[in-house]
């Protein structure tokens, strides 16, 4: 009954930031758990190796390219994976940039547009393009991934720290209003995770040891670890929570 409950059978569901790291850990994690999944990257390429590792594991997956910090292609995801599959029952807001480290007053205009487009705007955006889907399928989840950073400031990291604070109220904002649609919507929080898009955090030893000072747990996350949680989130065995934040940080937000 339990691990029926974690089943994501038949479950159309849009991944973005699908071709590595957290992304590529959720894609699995759902197509392991029955998904039906679009994966969402800029480029194509490592979206359809992704694909392929589904399909010989059993699974189903379809690779589409899109640069989810334009509407244009926010629009045409979500149009090809209606069309491909015939509705959208979940959404993972994955894709997440950070182009600039640093003092947040020194970063450019053309670099806070970048970082709020792809973190925020296409959370909000993709939501609005998918509701429609849910409301039909008469119910939905949506998990939103944002950072422990949302609620600490993380030095150098000012604007990305803002961007997922602003995910996180977004979070609750649309839990509220989309709840009597019998729509749920969650966000996760991780710490630093071993992916490539963290290395220069966790390649250099002082910096990572430094880092696992303020980890109870003292390591690092590993995507796997944050694909369950956003798992948990987007089925069943989580459907009385709607507006939660699930930190995945080894303790390290207390």
């Amino acid at each position: 009954m339990y691990e029926e409950k974690l089943r994501l059978d038949g479950k159309v569901t849009i991944i973005t930031g699908a071709s590595r790291g957290i992304g590529e850990a959720t894609a699995m994690a759902f197509a392991e758990a029955g998904a039906k999944l679009v994966l969402a990257g800029r480029k194509l390429e490592p979206l359809e190796e992704v694909s392929h590792r589904i399909f010989k594991a059993g699974g189903e997956a379809t690779p589409i390219s899109a640069h989810v910090g334009k509407t244009t292609d926010c629009e045409d995801l979500v149009k090809r994976a209606a069309a491909r599959y015939g509705g959208i029952d979940i959404l993972v807001n994955n894709a997440g940039t950070n182009p600039v480290f640093g003092p947040s007053l020194d970063c450019s205009e053309e670099a806070w547009e970048k970082i709020f487009e792809v973190n925020l705007r296409s959370a909000f955006y993709l939501t609005k393009l998918c509701v429609p889907y849910m409301e039909k399928n008469g119910k939905g989840a949506i998990v939103n991934n944002s950072s422990y950073g949302g609620v600490r400031p993380i030095p150098g990291l000012g604007i990305y720290c803002v961007t997922k604070a602003a995910l996180l109220m977004l979070t609750k904002v649309l839990a509220m209003e989309l709840a009597t649609r019998n729509i749920r919507v969650n966000a996760v929080a991780p710490g630093v995770v071993r992916t490539r898009f963290s290395e220069a955090l966790w390649k250099d030893e002082i910096t990572f040891n430094e880092i696992k000072k303020h980890v109870p747990l003292n390591r690092l996350a590993e995507p796997e670890e944050v694909a369950m949680a956003i798992l948990y989130l987007a089925s069943d065995a989580s459907s009385f929570n709607t507006g939660s934040v699930l930190f995945v940080d080894g303790g390290g937000s207390i």
